[in-house]
């Protein structure tokens, strides 16, 4: 029967909520549902993808992906294939270059049994045809909730249309340790044993479970590790990837990545044998991907075309705390900026690195210079302002004494992001108590980071981005991500510093938005 495409997807995305909130309040904390609405329609653009999304609503990021509107939440089933990249959460994505994106709205829902829903995974291409639906079929991994049992299995649907429809196996689940925490695989091909690899959340064990499968429907256990590193709550959201030490493709490292205490990430550094991981340097644990208040369950994009390729990453920022709270008008959820991994050998060992993807600089405007002694006080950056919390900084300190310094970002209206670095304790901090312009519980929060200085200097790379800001501190070496929910008269910017000893140079950019690409 055919339906208003329109009504059908709100009522839709307003039950997802309600499920959402529903199991989320009767005490799991978190329920990070996977993509599938998939789809029977193509690609659209995000502004073809719906009549009422204008991009230009209050809160609305403007080159951070969002959808034109409904829930937004784990970055799933991260591919390039055939040149584009996808991506999967409630709906579907894709791109040829992570910047702008083409949202593929779904009207034909993935037709799972009454009493079951769709829980955060993964996508392969199954470019061997092992699982018998083709060798350009796309196999999707996630996990099935049953409803009635709150167990969580794991279950697999297959495309053969280039992800843009998937059909439920009939005989799922094709993974069920009955557990009501077990949750969230990513799965990869090992090539040098011929087979697939699952790694999934033990959530409550604080464990990551791997299996191996050669058809990817027949699964055994092979291994678990953990516990190991922060140890809090939960365990969920697995990833594993390897990266070369210092770009040595003769040195490569495995990384594996968990979400920990529905707030936040941790990673560890080592050595996978197709069977088990065993973690480097137990001692130095834990570490974290994001030292900020708002980065969550992130994975990497599998790159099918060249396995030497670039890492990149995208995780959602948010937090449980008050993720159905956020009072975005357009829906609810936002993906980071695509964020390139490498490892590095530092004065602490080898640590995992993060950088912008180096396209995005093909978004900057008109460059605004500024080069400056600082003195005591407070020196308003017009120039900035005027680019209405769409920009990029990029600031070298030269330090010299022991006085705090800073920005003040978002700032108007008797309210402003205050980031700021102590020389004397080396810490980075975002203090967001005083930037919302409403009222959103548990938001009133800050964070630190410890920055060493590099050679008496202070690098910081920021974006900021409507409701958002992402600072990436001594090249990569440290991150911190939050949400910021400014007005729309807090534009201003400014930097401080309490003595006269140090300078700063620094250009920015308005950057331009990904919603108007011609």
């Amino acid at each position: 029967m055919k339906k208003n495409h329109s009504e059908s997807y709100a009522k839709l995305s307003l039950d997802f909520i309600n499920f959402v909130k529903n199991y989320y309040d009767s005490g799991m904390k978190k329920v990070l549902l996977f993509y599938f609405l998939f789809f029977s329609v193509g690609a659209l653009s995000a502004q073809e993808s719906s009549d009422s999304a204008t991009y230009k609503e209050k809160y609305r990021p403007q080159f951070h992906y969002t959808p034109a509107h409904r829930w937004m939440g784990d970055p799933s089933g991260l591919i390039k294939y055939k040149g584009k990249y996808m991506a999967y959460n409630w709906g579907a994505s894709e791109s040829d270059d992570l910047i702008y994106w083409n949202e593929i709205n779904n009207h034909a829902i993935l037709d799972v049994p009454e009493g079951r829903s769709t829980f955060t995974g993964s996508t392969v291409v199954d470019k061997w045809n092992t699982a018998g639906y083709g060798p350009e079929a796309m196999v999707a991994i996630f996990t099935g909730f049953h409803q009635d049992s709150k167990k969580q299995a794991q279950d697999i649907a297959f495309s053969v249309d280039g992800g843009k429809t998937y059909h439920y196996y009939d005989r799922n689940p094709v993974l069920d340790i009955w557990s009501t925490e077990f949750r969230d695989p990513t799965v990869i091909y090992d090539e040098k044993a011929g087979r697939w690899v699952m790694v999934v959340a033990k959530a409550l064990e604080k464990k990551v479970a791997f299996y191996g499968s050669r058809d990817l429907k027949s699964w055994e256990w092979l291994s678990d590790f953990g516990p190991l590193g922060d140890q809090d709550r939960s365990w969920e959201c697995p990833d594993i990837f390897r990266l070369p030490v210092n770009g040595d493709l003769n040195n490569m490292k495995w990384i594996l990545v968990v979400s920990v205490n529905w707030a936040r990430e941790q990673y560890f550094i080592g050595e996978f044998d197709g069977e088990k991981f065993i973690a480097d340097e137990p001692d130095q644990y834990p570490l974290y991907i994001d030292q900020g208040l708002d980065y969550y369950a992130s994975r990497v994009f599998q790159d099918y075309d060249n396995t030497d390729a670039p890492v990149y990453t995208l995780g959602w920022v948010c937090t449980w705390d008050y993720a159905q709270q956020q009072p975005s008008e357009w829906g609810k959820g936002i993906w980071s900026i695509p964020r390139e991994y490498t490892l590095k050998t530092t004065d602490d060992g080898v640590r995992l690195f993060q950088t912008p993807l180096p396209a995005l600089t093909q978004l900057r405007g008109k460059q605004f210079s500024y080069s400056k002694a600082l003195k005591p006080g407070v020196k308003e950056l017009k120039q900035i302002s005027e680019m209405e919390n769409t920009y990029e900084i990029e600031a070298e300190f030269d330090v010299k004494g022991n006085q705090p310094f800073g920005f003040n970002l978002c700032e108007g209206e008797g309210r402003r992001l205050v980031l700021s670095y102590d020389p004397l304790s080396q810490n980075l901090t975002l203090d967001r108590t005083n930037v919302a312009d409403t009222d959103i519980p548990k938001f009133d929060r800050m964070a630190f980071c410890k920055v060493p200085l590099q050679n008496g200097k202070l690098l910081l790379n920021i974006f900021v981005d409507k409701s958002t800001i992402e600072i990436f501190a001594d090249n990569g070496a440290s991150v911190m991500t939050a949400l910021t929910y400014p007005g729309d008269n807090q534009n201003g910017v400014s930097i401080f510093s309490a003595g006269d000893s140090n300078a700063v140079k620094l250009n920015a950019w308005k950057l331009k938005s990904i919603w108007n690409r011609d």
